[in-house]
């Protein structure tokens, strides 16, 4: 893996054979966001976006937790969690701004991205796990949308990723009651796409991560945009996306020598063109 700077210890950057692996890197506050982290992840997911040797991006945590979200201990201490020094609207504005470039590039960036859980996944971790196309977790991690523990309504898009995925009646269960969701739960109600052991985590992501990377890139484009529009749009729009976005890919090359492979019972090499 080449290690890229990214102007601070709290978020790790690093890339090979087009993966790109994001690590939130403080372990003694279980991943909890910081002003140093949130501003890297902005950055950093801007690049990876345009960078065209990038193929997957895959999100993860240091140590024992994915994210917690928010320091709450942060908040507690400067009696304010959300404004600090700006006014509120100027606070509302700047937390818009950041949501969509992080969380919201996480779900509409035209690549996969993948959220490796190694344990907790609270409040805007959790938000940033479920911004992701696929999960695994480790079978000792959990979810929790915590919000109302700490007077929160919550943030980073969690509540639509969740709404999206489980129904409205589940979400809000989950986000009034704030409940700890175990792997095998999250599994069960579809939060999580694997489970595996702790200490195969990291294996289990890159395996699936690199299937990616070596995948037909500008397929999974048209694929991603196709599914994300799918979520809110009205079906004629969705049939109509699926028609130019599948036509196009049948003008790719990655199209011409898979269909070549597959007739000659081989297996396809994808350049992303």
């Amino acid at each position: 893996m080449e290690k890229i700077d990214t102007g601070t210890d709290h978020l790790i950057f690093e890339k090979s054979n087009g993966v790109a692996l994001l690590t939130m890197n403080r372990p003694e506050a279980r991943n909890a966001m910081s002003g140093e982290m949130n501003q890297a992840m902005q950055e950093v997911l801007a690049e990876v976006e345009l960078d065209k040797e990038i193929r997957c991006v895959v999100l993860t945590g240091a140590g024992k937790g994915f994210c917690a979200g928010g320091d709450v201990k942060g908040m507690a201490s400067s009696g304010d969690g959300t404004v600090g020094d700006n006014t509120i609207d100027s606070a509302i504005h700047k937390q818009r701004v950041h949501q969509r470039a992080t969380s919201g590039k996480l779900f509409k960036m035209p690549k996969p991205t993948i959220a490796a859980l190694p344990g907790a996944a609270a409040g805007a971790g959790l938000s940033y796990a479920l911004a992701c196309d696929l999960r695994v977790m480790s079978s000792s991690a959990i979810m929790t949308t915590a919000f109302a523990k700490v007077g929160f309504s919550g943030d980073y898009g969690g509540s639509y990723f969740m709404t999206q995925l489980l129904g409205s009646a589940k979400a809000r269960e989950l986000y009034y009651l704030s409940d700890r969701i175990t792997a095998e739960e999250a599994l069960k109600l579809g939060l999580t796409n694997w489970v595996c052991e702790p200490e195969a985590l990291m294996e289990k992501t890159m395996e699936i991560a690199n299937r990616l990377a070596s995948g037909p890139s500008v397929a999974y484009r048209y694929m991603k945009e196709n599914l994300n529009r799918a979520m809110h749009g009205e079906v004629d729009d969705c049939l109509d996306l699926e028609a130019t976005h599948h036509i196009h890919c049948g003008q790719t090359e990655d199209h011409r020598n898979a269909t070549k492979a597959f007739v000659e019972k081989k297996e396809p090499v994808f350049k992303g063109r």
